[in-house]
């Protein structure tokens, strides 16, 4: 059954002489069998050796990463020829066309590593930079989330809505952590007051899928002071069409952001604003 209305963008880009037109809902569900496709390869590694191509002190880069990208990147490319990919792993064709796919491969590639099962594929088409569809799939509970901007989020093909809580008492709050001293100086004393308010606190590792939860009532909120845009690029489309709301800003680095997601409910009662900043 097809759950997505007809969708199409059109755009005159400088200096062409054409219209140009991306039809959304094919590009959703080329999106969807990208990540699908990515996602079967999840998970049929899950349980294998993994060559590390790099590691830090606080993040892991698989070898599987590079192979998951460039598929994915061959499945968009058969459908979109001309649109480039903004991706974890890399970046192909023009960074200034209207249209643009950003692509985590594997979001939360550290716990993929220790074989815990939480992390996703995330794939979002922007539109001169903002998100027009998005795509999110989890391979170990098979959860796939989709939306097109204007239309309903959903998860396997119903539509979900963010949560109804407006206290931060009875709030589950999912926060992230660049490990940074900066990012750490200013995060903590907001980790430590939350742990004290809210409900429960929650660290899981995956940026991706704590955007799909938001947009699915399953967190109330999400915090991270310094997060990638191809984490948050699929997922802040999610929550936005789910009802809540994606606050990001702009920070130093390419494609760098400070965001909160919520129910549209507690942002400002959360009082994370020196986090944020």
């Amino acid at each position: 059954m097809n759950h997505f209305a007809e969708t199409e963008i059109s755009t005159r880009r400088p200096g062409a002489g054409m219209m140009e037109s991306v039809n959304l809902t094919k590009a959703l569900k080329t999106a969807i069998k990208a990540a699908r496709a990515a996602g079967a390869v999840m998970h049929a590694n899950w349980n294998k050796p993994k060559k590390i191509n790099h590691a830090e002190a606080h993040d892991i880069k698989l070898e599987l990463d590079v192979r998951c990208q460039a598929l994915i990147e061959k499945t968009l490319a058969a459908d979109f020829p001309e649109v480039p990919v903004l991706g974890e792993e890399g970046i192909t064709g023009d960074m200034a066309a209207d249209y643009r796919w950003v692509v985590d491969p594997i979001d939360g590639t550290v716990n993929y590593t220790y074989g815990l099962p939480h992390a996703a594929v995330s794939i979002a088409l922007q539109h001169r930079e903002q998100s027009v569809a998005g795509v999110i799939y989890d391979p170990f509970t098979d959860e796939i989330w989709t939306t097109i901007k204007g239309q309903p989020t959903r998860l396997n093909g119903k539509i979900v809505k963010v949560s109804q809580c407006a206290r931060v008492e009875e709030a589950i709050i999912a926060l992230g952590f660049s490990k940074s001293k900066v990012n750490l100086n200013a995060s903590l004393p907001h980790l430590t007051r939350l742990l004290r308010q809210a409900r429960k606190v929650r660290i899981m590792g995956s940026a991706a899928l704590e955007l799909a939860y938001v947009a699915t009532g399953r967190l109330d909120a999400y915090a991270e002071r310094r997060i990638n845009l191809w984490d948050v690029a699929a997922g802040s489309l999610l929550v936005e069409n789910a009802g809540g709301g994606f606050y990001a800003l702009p920070v130093k680095g390419d494609y760098r952001y400070t965001m909160c997601a919520d129910n549209g409910r507690l942002r400002k009662k959360l009082k994370i604003e020196g986090m944020l900043k």
